[in-house]
């Protein structure tokens, strides 16, 4: 995403991913210690972040896992938390516009994750123009982090940050903090009621069931919200 009269380079996108490798590294250390701690082995913790990469759901796996559910609740949960990623692609190839080239869309589109959809989307918010060399950039840039740092956390062992309890605790609010503050820069007035019906359906869902169903109640309710507010403007 670059402006009109420059150059797009691969280069911009790993610049770009810097502060989403920042807060990716540190999440996956945590990710790969405790998939050391539930009774995986590096290798296969390691080949969680390679094959699934899914972030925050990689945690709730190892919940589910540990706790003793099948393989196959686990593997349906994950799938039904992240189908989001699905709407990720349309959406920013409608923000980049009709002569967007979408040549090497397979390979840049698995790396959309919730906060490279935001930093990707924000640039574009900001009047840069799309650009397949960025995305595949900013893609590599991030995956390479996610990745590395579950291999350091694996292979240093279940018992890295015991003696770091504090830390070992904010380390699960780092990537929630960094996906809002991405998002947050790119919402705009019109956007925060249904916003605000996704969280509030959210919390309560929560509440009254459990976790994954509220998210799952969030994601339909902020999406219906969404189409119904986009009707009424278009009458």
């Amino acid at each position: 995403m670059i402006h009109a009269h420059e150059k797009s380079t691969f280069r911009m996108g790993l610049v770009g991913a810097v502060p989403i490798m920042l807060g990716y590294f540190p999440i996956a250390f945590s990710f790969g210690v405790g998939a050391v701690r539930s009774g995986l082995s590096p290798t296969e913790a390691v080949a969680m972040s390679v094959i699934i990469y899914a972030g925050a759901s990689q945690f709730l796996a190892l919940a589910l896992i540990s706790g003793g559910a099948p393989v196959l609740v686990a593997a349906f949960t994950l799938i039904a938390m992240n189908l989001r990623h699905v709407l990720y692609g349309p959406a920013l190839m409608k923000r980049a516009g009709r002569g967007a080239r979408k040549r090497w869309a397979l390979i840049w589109a698995f790396g959309l994750t919730d906060e490279v959809f935001g930093a990707a989307l924000g640039a574009l918010a900001r009047g840069r123009v799309f650009s397949e060399s960025y995305m595949l950039g900013i893609g590599i840039g991030a995956y390479a982090a996610w990745v590395f740092g579950t291999v350091l956390g694996a292979y240093a062992g279940g018992g890295a940050l015991e003696g770091w309890p504090i830390l070992d605790a904010a380390l699960g609010f780092m990537l929630p903090s960094l996906f809002l503050a991405l998002l947050l820069s790119i919402l705009s007035r019109a956007q925060l009621p249904v916003i605000g019906v996704a969280a509030v359906t959210t919390v309560l869902v929560t509440l009254l069931g459990s976790g994954t169903v509220g998210i799952l109640a969030g994601m339909l309710a902020g999406a219906v919200s969404g189409l119904m507010r986009r009707g009424a403007h278009a009458q």
